[in-house]
Order: C-alpha cells, then structure tokens, then sequence
C-alpha cells in the first residue's frame, strides 16, 4: 500500500474510532465542557470542581452534583450549565473556583490539585479556575463523535412549528439550528442576519472568537512560548507574561499545525512499523499468558509438594502421639488395678487373709513365703508412690518459629532489579540529598541500602565503602561529607532477604564551603514595581512594567540601563560559604555575587535612571573601563550573565591571549551557579555547580557585612536552590 492510499485510509476512519482520546481521565465518560490545564491535558468543568473538592479538609455543600472522580459507574446526573452562562461561570472566582471558600469564612482557598494524566501538580493560583480555557477543539470533535454515535437520531429544527423538520444547517452567531425554509426566513438576504456564520447541524455551539481569561473583555492575539498557552497584548503588555517570549497567532497557528501535520505524516508512514510492533506486542502478550500458566502450574506442584511433606509428617507426629496414649493409659490402668488389690477384703488383701486361715504349717509356709514377697512390694509402693507413666506429652509439642520465617521468607519475586539514582533530583553539598528512582515493572521490596565512599582517599586508608541505616522510601540524606571531595554513591534493593545488583555508581563533588542559608530580602531596596518575588521567597523576577516604560519614555538618546538589585536575608562577617542557584535561560541580564553592606547603601540610596554601560567597572560590558581598577579590590563583584551565556571579566584572561577576542571571555551559562565566599581571605569564586569547577574567582574587599547579590535588567528569573533555601529542614 502507498503513502498517499495509507494516509488516505487513515483520514477515513468512522471517528466512533478515536473513543478513546475523548475519554475524560476522571470520569471515564465524554469530555463535558473540557478545560486545558497548564500542563496541556483537558479534564471536564465538572471534574475540576471535584477534584478541588476532594483536596479540601472542610465541609462543602456540593449537593447531588458531585460524584466520585473516576468511578466506573454512571456520574450523577445534573442539569448542566448552559454554554452562555459556562464562561461567565468559569470566570467567577468566587465559590466556583475555590470550593469550600465563602465570603467572610477564615478557611484557605485550595485551587491546588494533582494532574490526573501525569501527576504533575496543578496551580490554579488566585483566579482559580478563571485562568483555564475551554478546549473548544476538544467540545467539536466529541460532538461529532456524539452525532455519529446516534446517526439514526437526527437534529431537529428549532424554529419550526409541529411537526418539526430535520435541521440542515445550524447558526453560530443565533446558537440555533434551521432546516432549509427556516434558515432563509430568518436570514433574508440584505439584513445583517445574512451574513451570520453556518454550520452542518450540531449542538455544539462555541464563541466564535477566543477571549483571555484574565482579560475578559481582550481577545487572544499572541502565543505565549514559555506557558504554551494564548494571549492577549493586556497580558504581554504589563500581566503575568510580560517577560516571556511570545509570538504572533497566525505564527504560532502555521508552526504547530506543520509540526502537527508532519508528526501525523510520519506516523502514517511508519504504518508498517507500527503494525510490525503491534504484532510484536500481541507476541508478548500471548508469551506472557502462556508463560504466566506455566509459573502458575509450577507454584502449585510446589505447593502441592510442600503440603503433601507436610501432611505425611503430620500423619507420623498424629501415630506417635496416638501409640504413647495408648501404653500410658495401659500402665496407669495397671497400676489402679494394683493398688485396688491392696484394699480389704479384696485383691491382694483378701487372699493374704484366706492364706493366714490355714492351719497346716508346712501347706502354709509354702504359699506364704511368695505372698509375703508380693505385700512387701505393695507396702514399698505406698511409701515411694510413682504414677507408672508421665500424663504429659511434652516431647511431642512442636517448635515450628524457625521453619515459619523460612516460609515467611520463601521468595517468589527472584532477585529485585536494582533502582537508579536520579541525578536530577539529587543534590551534594556538606551534606547530601540522594533520590532514586525503581523499575516500573519490579514487585515492591522491603528497603534500600546507599553506599558512598570518598574518592581519592586511598593514602588517607578511607577508601572504603560505607553503608547507611536501612532505608523505606525513594530518598535519603547522607550527612558528614567532607568539603571539597569527591564522592560516589551506589543503592540495592531488598526483597525477601535477597539483594539487587548494584545501581551504576554516580559521583558528586562537595562544594568548597558548607552551605550558606538563605532567602530573598523583600524589604531591603527591593522594587515591587519591577520585580516580582515568590511566596517562599526562593525566586525572583524582573518584570517590564509601565515604570519601566515610563522611565525609558524620559530617554532621547545614549544607552539606557536599569538595574534592579535584590540581596539575601542573611549576611556573612566570617568564615567560607557557599551557595548555588539557576538562572533561567532565556534571561537577558543578570549579575551574581556578592556584595558589601556599604555599596548596597550607595545602590539603593542612589538610584540612577539611566546610566552608560561604562559606569560600572564589573558591568560585564566589553567598554574597557573596567580593566584600568580591576585589579584594586572593590566592595563587591559581580559575574555578568545572560542569554545563555557567562561573561568573564577581562582581567581574568591571560596576560598573553588577545583581549578583544570574545570567545576567550564568554562561556555557556550552567545549569547551576554557585558561588563561594571566603570572608577571611578576601576571595570570592564562582563554580559551576553541577561538575564544581571554578570558572572565575577575584580578590574582593570584605570591610563589611557582606550579602549575596543579584541584579536584573529587562526579562530575566533566578531561583535558588532548595538545600539553600529550606533552612528548618532536618537535614540542614
């Protein structure tokens, strides 16, 4: 078959075949209204409130309209909403978006609650559920699914009189469908009505343009790339996308549609992979079937094996049991029957009495002499009384403890995979975050074990492995690294006394310092105006806002700078630290390090409107004026970066190497930063976090209480890191 009859085939498909990319994740029924997450998956209107009911502690008066997200059974069924009234709903922020909030009440807004496609945690934020658009894509294609689904039911006219007609078209500006005769008596020809849009019949009735969620009253013109989500120029403009890249609608409709397409063309000419894969798989599953009833059977002839010993050792514990009972009650019979006869005028007793009768001695010495012997032994009996057998069967209780935790401990699962270190989780300072990760498909163990050793420490004799406590979770944290070292860490598995192999073996390098705790200062010089703070206090961002626009309306000719500056909440006066953070990429300026309590009065104290690039002597910029004072030791030093890029000073390249080449001074900006300082010694460096390797490092002047510092120009975030941040922490 060709391309073009296979592409062909695949456009043909009933669409009663794509059921199941219509399928809501929660309710397991047809979207109803769906809503496009943050993170690109849709769930119902209706599923997101309850969602957000079910991650609030209080009390909320849902009525019958709530029912159980991802029930297989039937949902509640309640008169929904009309599709007027679906976005004035949606963007009241009031009881809708935050269930279980009422006015006056003391109670927090939740409008947090986990993805049920990729379990990535969703962040309504104050608006709630107002910040969502409607997958009106999505809303058409379902209904189609729906009108196909129920061919033989058709839609009717609304305007006609009994009886009513089929409807053959359906108008998106009245919201009403029209058969032929009704259509043209409401849309004469020369009226405004005439030039309304049509449809083929549907109940779907969607906005015919698209407006912002934030902005109602503003239609989407742009494309955020950053948030992946349409805009309108109000949110580009001053909103909550002013610093994120975004491109016009008619480009980002041509970009994504031709990916979308070209994707499409490549699967369908993969066809015959796909097909030769599927095959591959139902291989598998009939493997796996068959091997499944193999395993199956041979578990149940172990057992049957392990049962049957175990019943022929009970039979033989039950006979001996059975045989000890019988000769010990035989015995103590004996023994009443003997001890009966020594009672008067029965027994031994009675006869010994007929015998002392006998008058003729010699007839009477005979018998008596034996007799005498038999009442001696009977006597002798009753002054050491000794039952003839022990009433207890202790010798026949069991002690099975030892072969119950052999069976207890029987491993069915084999030897465990062994788990993964996940590095981009796992951070090592003074002190480490190790994180891993299991296989998908292994059967749950009962802990894991981390093992870590110093590298290079062979002279030292502390080459050697060391193992931590037991460990029940995905996680732990290794305490005690020494600074500057290099390390390697390992985890196994355990499961039924068996252990996993090894995880490859990653390394770490500790930082030169221990870690430095701290946040961002939100009082000292920090603009509100232009830069926006997170809640924890970890992150920041510079945003262009109208002051910044007003400020550079004032600006005619020259160059036009403004640094906004923020600092941490703790200043160092002694000792070496070391902290590490992440610019984001797509930042235009921004400048690290450190900086001393005196020039931070002289910054935020003496603010400059606009400046030359060449007024400061660590601007980053190549204007020269930095290198004629480089070398005296100033009260701070910032490292310029930017646009992916690290700017090094010139003075930090080679006396030999030629100052106007670029490449010698600018290098890709890491992942992660750190910097450390060394109050006593006057020196400051900078590292790339990820492989602790110093890039630069200058003497600085250090007179004063000296704080990290950050600067940011034009669009730019910086995030510290969490081992810096979560100070109260117990592995701080």
């Amino acid at each position: 078959m060709s391309a073009v009859s296979r592409r062909n085939s695949i456009v043909s498909v009933p669409i009663k075949n794509i059921e199941r990319e219509l399928i809501c994740p929660i309710c397991k029924e047809l979207f109803t209204h769906p809503l496009i997450l943050p993170c690109q998956h849709s769930v119902c209107h209706k599923c997101v409130r309850e969602l957000l009911l079910l991650n609030h502690e209080d009390s909320f008066d849902a009525g019958s309209e709530c029912s159980l997200p991802g029930s297989p059974g039937p949902r509640s069924r309640v008169p929904s909403p009309s599709m007027e009234r679906l976005d004035r709903l949606a963007r009241s922020a009031g009881s809708i978006s935050s269930p279980g909030w009422r006015r006056g009440s003391v109670t927090p807004r939740v409008t947090t609650f986990p993805c049920p496609g990729c379990q990535h945690d969703v962040d309504l934020g104050e608006r709630g559920m107002s910040m969502l658009f409607r997958n009106f894509t999505l809303e058409s294609i379902v209904e189609r699914y729906r009108q196909a689904a129920r061919a033989a039911v058709a839609i009717m006219c609304n305007m006609c009189k009994p009886p009513q007609q089929e409807a053959t078209k359906s108008c998106m500006d009245c919201k009403a469908s029209y058969c032929n005769e009704c259509f043209k008596f409401h849309h004469p020809w020369g009226t405004p009505k005439a030039q309304h849009e049509y449809v083929g019949p549907t109940m779907n009735f969607r906005p015919k343009v698209l407006m912002c969620p934030e902005h109602e009253m503003e239609k989407v013109n742009m494309y955020c790339e950053v948030c992946r989500r349409p805009v309108c120029h109000l949110c580009k403009l001053g909103g909550s996308h002013a610093n994120h890249k975004v491109t016009s609608m008619s480009s980002a409709y041509k970009i994504l549609k031709e990916k979308l397409s070209k994707s499409i063309h490549y699967l369908i000419s993969k066809e015959d992979q796909v097909r030769t894969q599927i095959s591959h798989l139902e291989v598998l599953i009939n493997e796996t079937e068959e091997n499944g009833q193999v395993a199956e059977c041979g578990a149940y002839e172990h057992f049957e094996r392990l049962f049957q010993t175990l019943q022929e050792r009970k039979s033989e514990m039950l006979n001996s049991i059975e045989q000890s009972r019988t000769r010990r009650l035989e015995q103590l019979r004996g023994q009443v029957e003997e001890y009966q006869g020594m009672l008067e005028n029965s027994g031994l007793v009675g006869y010994a009495q007929e015998v002392l009768k006998e008058t003729d001695q010699s007839c009477f010495v005979q018998t008596a002499k034996q007799l005498h012997t038999r009442i001696a032994k009977s006597t002798e009996s009753l002054r050491t009384f000794h039952p003839a057998a022990n009433p207890s069967f202790d010798e026949f209780v069991l002690e099975t403890s030892r072969e119950e935790t052999m069976l207890k401990e029987l491993c069915f699962g084999g030897v465990p995979e062994p788990p993964i270190i996940d590095l981009s989780r796992s951070h090592v300072y003074n002190e480490g975050l190790l994180c891993w990760q299991l296989a998908e498909d292994t059967l749950a163990t009962d802990h894991q074990v981390l093992e870590y050793r110093r590298l290079g420490a062979e002279q030292d004799g502390d080459s050697r492995w060391r193992l931590t406590d037991r460990v029940y979770g995905p996680s732990t944290v290794v305490c005690d690294l020494e600074a500057d070292s290099l390390y390697s860490f390992r985890v196994r598995s355990c499961r039924n006394s068996l252990y996993s192999p090894y995880s490859p073996e990653v390394t770490f390098h500790t930082p030169p310092a221990p870690a430095f705790g701290f946040l961002f200062n939100d009082n000292c010089g920090f603009s509100s105006e232009r830069l926006a703070l997170s809640r924890r206090r970890d992150s920041v961002e510079s945003m262009a806002g109208m002051a910044f626009l007003l400020a550079a309306e004032r600006v005619q000719t020259g160059s036009y700078m403004g640094l906004d500056y923020i600092i941490g909440d703790t200043g160092i006066s002694q000792g070496r630290h070391y902290w590490a953070f992440r610019v984001e990429p797509h930042s235009y300026l921004v400048k690290v390090g450190v900086a001393s309590d005196s020039k931070l009065l002289e910054w935020f104290h003496n603010p400059r409107d606009t400046s030359s690039p060449r007024y400061d002597h660590d601007s980053g910029h190549d204007s020269g004026s930095e290198d004629t004072c480089y070398d005296l030791s100033q009260p701070f030093t910032l490292l310029t970066v930017g646009m992916g890029k690290m700017f090094l000073p010139k003075a930090s390249i080679s006396a030999g190497s030629d100052h106007g080449d670029h490449s010698n001074r600018v290098l890709p900006m890491p992942q992660r930063i750190g910097v450390c300082l060394d109050y006593d010694a006057g020196r400051v460096y900078f590292y790339d976090a990820d492989t602790m390797r110093c890039l630069y490092e200058r003497q600085v002047d250090c007179s004063g209480t000296m704080y990290p510092a950050f600067g940011l120009m034009g669009s730019g975030k910086v995030h510290l890191e969490e081992f810096i941040t979560e100070k109260r922490l117990s592995y701080m």
